[in-house]
């Protein structure tokens, strides 16, 4: 540390005098300084434990000791903010669910509410509803957990947290449909389940929408915002100051700059040595450092502002914008950020393998008595096995075997490279519009896709999803250049984009581009939309 920076301490009041940069306020606050100054460690010693942060003192010694305090009243206030976002949803899916029940069942029984406030049920089959009720106010919760809707992220659009009330009350609904269809209870009326899902829908963006324009209108007004500085007036910090100052939803009032240079700007209240003076004169609450390289510099605000009990954040360097809004994560006891990450929904992952199971089992249990038919057909027709089995590669270059109805001749792979000069397709894909090896009864299963009927056994071991990247044969494999092998990043599909898009089109890199366009935009709302594009398709006849 320079010889200045060490006689920051003692220099500060009389620089703070003399600087015409800072503000009446300042000089104010520098007659008091001396006095506040001498009480302040021992009142930071007694008041850290509430308002947490990283302390660093010098013992008799002279050493440095650091103590971690974590700010336990922060995080208690965010966590009863997001119980009681979750309460209110809890009492709109609860009164949605009653209203809807009423308008099936008694709409006179509703009028007498109304009018009387009173409620007198009759014999209705309420008991079958409640089960149900209460597995939907569960599948409610955790869906809005999953799209982040107990927080307020403050630089969201009021557009996308409706779609995402939207994306979490129709899974919710789905997903509690799929339930009462599996139970077997019949007497749960689908007009209820729909107007429920209706009704939640208006609830949730209606309450979300008059938080949000109360949040608004606080911060325009400033009530709640917090008083900030920044240190370092460069290219970073008046980026920052920008976003500060026009955003006011972020929740925050600037009030200057401190730095060695810069000193022609407007809004610049001193040095750095003058942090503390300042601090008190303009009531500061937070301290943006956006100076990081000079990490003595960055230690001694630190160590500073904690002895004044000030909030610091650190604005880590930029690289040429590369981390803009880079998330920072900690691997041990390091902060780390990613500049570049991908995110795992986990559970909507689970959930797709949840509806695979479900799905695949119950379609091959009703498909038995059609696939023994194709079988003894397949039989008669044709000298071979019943069943086809390639060596197919599927997640991160995983080798499974892949099941079908036989649709060529017993000898078909050993006929593949002679063949080869003859594909139509371009890229490491083999298609004959016209294939020799078809059998006459192959034609007529490709066409309408009953061939690929054993995969759901595929599906239900795990090896294969319902929708993904078409899984290839190993020769087809082998001529994957370095950027195929990203269409491995998930379990290959039965149906996906390209059989219901480009299924006639030729072209290899179209069919990576939508594989590709799936991977990196999938949700399960995307499964199921080409599921439901998927049945036209085989009905059509468009197989081959």
């Amino acid at each position: 540390m320079s010889p200045r920076h060490r006689n920051a301490a003692s220099g500060g009041v009389d620089e703070a005098k003399s600087d015409c940069r800072i503000q009446s306020g300042s000089l104010r606050a520098s007659k008091m300084a001396t006095d506040l100054d001498s009480h302040t460690s021992t009142r930071v010693q007694q008041e850290d434990l509430a308002t947490g942060g990283d302390v660093e003192w010098l013992n008799s010694a002279g050493k440095n000791h650091r103590r971690s305090i974590p700010p336990h009243g922060r995080t208690v206030r965010g966590r009863w903010v997001q119980i009681t976002y979750a309460l209110i949803d809890v009492v709109c899916v609860l009164a949605n669910a009653l209203i809807a029940f009423l308008l099936r069942f008694s709409s006179d029984h509703l009028r007498h509410l109304f009018v009387s406030g009173r409620l007198a049920l009759t014999d209705q089959p309420v008991a079958h509803y409640v089960g149900f009720l209460l597995l939907y106010v569960a599948l409610i919760l955790l869906f809005c957990h999953l799209q982040d809707l107990y927080r307020t992220p403050r630089g969201r659009p009021s557009m996308e947290e409706n779609l995402a009330v939207i994306k979490a009350v129709s899974f919710a609904t789905l997903l509690l449909s799929a339930f009462i269809y599996l139970s077997g209870v019949k007497i749960v009326s689908r007009s209820v389940v729909v107007t429920t899902l209706l009704l939640n829908v208006v609830a949730l963006v209606a309450w979300r929408y008059a938080k949000r324009q109360l949040i608004f209108h606080r911060a325009e007004r400033g009530i709640g915002a917090r008083n900030a500085v920044i240190i370092g007036a460069g290219k970073v910090g008046q980026a920052l100051a920008r976003q500060l100052e026009e955003n006011k939803l972020l929740g925050y009032r600037f009030k200057g700059f401190l730095d060695e240079n810069h000193s022609t700007d407007p809004r610049m209240l001193g040095k750095v040595e003058n942090l503390s003076t300042i601090a008190k004169a303009e009531f500061v609450d937070e301290v943006f450092i956006t100076i990081p390289s000079e990490r003595e510099l960055v230690k001694r605000i630190a160590v500073e502002a904690s002895q004044n009990r000030l909030d610091v954040k650190v604005v880590p360097e930029l690289y040429d914008g590369l981390a803009w809004n880079a998330p920072l994560h900690h691997i041990g006891d390091f902060p780390i950020m990613e500049i570049h990450w991908r995110t795992t929904p986990s559970l909507e992952f689970a959930l797709k393998r949840v509806f695979d199971v479900i799905f695949s089992f119950s379609m091959l249990v009703s498909c038995l008595p059609v696939l023994a038919i194709l079988a003894a057909w397949i039989k008669f027709d044709s000298p071979g096995s019943v069943f086809y089995r390639s060596r197919r590669v599927g997640k991160k270059g995983r080798i499974f075997t892949c099941y079908k109805l036989r649709t060529m001749v017993s000898n078909a792979d050993e006929l593949k490279e002679s063949l080869r000069l003859r594909n139509e397709r371009d890229g490491p894909f083999f298609k004959i519009e016209n294939d020799p090896r078809l059998t006459r009864l192959g034609r007529f299963l490709r066409r309408y896709s009953l061939d690929e009927l054993p995969q759901l056994w595929n599906v239900l071991k795990g090896d294969m999803s319902l929708v993904g990247p078409r899984p290839h044969p190993l020769d087809d494999y082998g001529q994957y250049s370095l950027d195929h092998l990203r269409r491995l990043d998930v379990k290959p599909g039965v149906t996906g984009l390209w059989q219901i898009t480009a299924r006639q089109d030729p072209s290899f890199e179209t069919n990576m581009r939508l594989d590709l366009d799936y991977i990196e935009n999938w949700d399960l709302w995307l499964d199921l939309v080409i599921l439901a594009r998927t049945l036209p398709q085989v009905f059509r006849g468009a197989g081959r």
